[in-house]
């Protein structure tokens, strides 16, 4: 099924959720989002984290190898004694069995002292050597080494192509509800994270090209080797591919370069559709959420890679003669990317929204879409967590047709030149932020006289 052709709530959501081929996990041994209750209302930390990595890669981009080094400051009123380390890598091999480690190890770490890994092999505690105190920086360091698994999946691969999402070992957040460290969900995501500065150096094979996230160049490297420079400013996250892949590219009207790269067999329609629709998406959603503030994005094309998988200024799609779900991807530039949330806390707000702009997007009639929603329990909400749908996941699609259905149903309610202009300040006040289902009905409801009340306990907007 094609997410581009109307009616698509139904197809558009079944194909997203090909992302990965497994099924939901189910959050057996960590359901709360913290080890610990916060003790004070604080601001979100450690934050304006800065990456710098190095990494070389094997002959195929299958093992890399190198060091990172992460350096943050204290936002909390208190002071700050540890931090975690995700290895969101290690969520569908937990950790390991005898004979396949997990796929992303850490070894001598410099900057404080690690315990064992916990959640599964995603989280790794590290006791800072003093407390740091608010508005104060510090650094960690360490080796670091990625192996990519042996399947078609974000962290995983498609023949000769590596894909390298979620592989980089980034800082858990704490905030009032203390440190998240969340289980790793295989269908829909778990992530969260503050908006972070990275500068990675990236030594491979010339034979591979490399797309990665931000703002890439390459130099020579040793004897048939080249080195793949990115810089990336106040992104979520950091990304990367590798493989023999053809490339183009391409420059929006508004500036913003489309770098594509695609597996040979992927079908050319496919490839050419999703290069005209990703070039008028980012404009699109530039001029109705602000301006793209990255200047590059990489569109990243298999055959059969699932559905697709959106990181900052990168994304994953698997193409057919039809395209793929690249608009909704490039959608979450702006829902996720620029303006964060909890992922695993709150789905809807960036998988929701995506949707609802892709649906903006190809014009579909979403007028009677709200008469198609089926809700099995009263438990069910569009605001539901993913520890929710990691246990309902026959659910799991109403965050993509539901959730979009209700926020083209608010645009019906406050009308559409009030909608546009409550999404492109609801942008702007968490630009680079983090935003919360409150954060959007306290947003919405200042745009309009209306009494929100009922529309948000029909919709389940809770």
């Amino acid at each position: 099924m094609s997410s581009l052709r109307a009616p698509a709530w139904w197809s558009t959501a079944v194909r997203r959720l090909l992302v990965v081929p497994a099924t939901l996990l189910v959050a057996a041994s960590v359901t709360g989002a913290a080890t610990a209750p916060a003790t004070e209302a604080t601001t979100a930390t450690p934050d304006r984290p800065r990456y710098d990595v190095s990494l070389r890669s094997d002959a195929d981009g299958s093992h890399w190898a190198g060091r990172q080094r992460v350096s943050f400051r204290n936002a909390s009123d208190r002071p700050l004694r540890e931090v975690y380390v995700r290895l969101w890598g290690n969520g569908d091999d937990k950790c390991g069995t005898p004979g396949m480690p997990s796929p992303v190890k850490l070894s001598h770490i410099h900057g404080g002292t690690a315990d064992r890994l916990s959640v599964n092999c995603t989280a790794l505690r590290i006791t800072l050597p003093k407390p740091l105190a608010h508005g104060e920086r510090t650094a960690l360091s360490f080796d670091v080494s990625i192996t990519v698994p042996q399947r078609n999946t974000r962290f995983g691969r498609e023949g000769a192509f590596r894909f390298l999402g979620n592989a980089l070992p980034v800082l858990a957040v704490h905030d009032a509800k203390g440190w998240h460290l969340d289980p790793y969900v295989s269908t829909g995501e778990s992530f969260y994270a503050l908006a972070s500065d990275f500068r990675v150096r990236i030594d491979h094979p010339s034979a591979l090209k490399v797309p990665a996230t931000g703002r890439t160049w390459t130099t020579h490297g040793e004897p048939g080797r080249t080195v793949t420079h990115s810089v990336a400013h106040r992104v979520r996250d950091f990304a990367w591919a590798a493989g023999p892949f053809r490339t183009a590219t391409d420059t929006s009207p508004g500036g913003v370069r489309v770098k594509s790269y695609w597996a040979p067999n992927t079908p050319a329609a496919g490839v050419r559709l999703n290069r005209k629709d990703g070039v008028a998406a980012v404009d699109r959603f530039s001029k109705e959420f602000g301006r793209y503030p990255y200047g590059e994005i990489d569109l990243v094309m298999t055959k059969d890679f699932g559905g697709g998988m959106e990181y900052p200024g990168l994304v994953i799609l698997g193409t057919t003669d039809e395209g793929s779900a690249v608009v909704h991807e490039v959608a979450h530039q702006w829902w996720y990317g620029i303006v964060g949330n909890d992922e695993y806390g709150a789905p809807w707000l960036d998988e929701s929204f995506a949707q609802y702009a892709n649906a903006r997007f190809y014009g579909w009639d979403t007028r009677d879409c709200w008469s198609d929603v089926y809700w099995p329990s009263e438990s069910g909400a569009i605001t539901n967590s993913m520890a929710y749908w990691s246990t309902h996941p026959g659910e799991y699609h109403l965050i993509y047709t539901a959730g979009p259905c209700a926020l083209a149903d608010l645009e019906r309610t406050i009308g559409t030149d009030t909608m546009a202009r409550l999404l492109k300040r609801y942008a702007h006040d968490h630009w680079y932020g983090v935003s919360t289902t409150a954060d959007f009905k306290k947003a919405a409801q200042s745009v309009t006289d209306k009494d929100l009340a009922p529309f948000w306990k029909e919709h389940r907007i809770r």
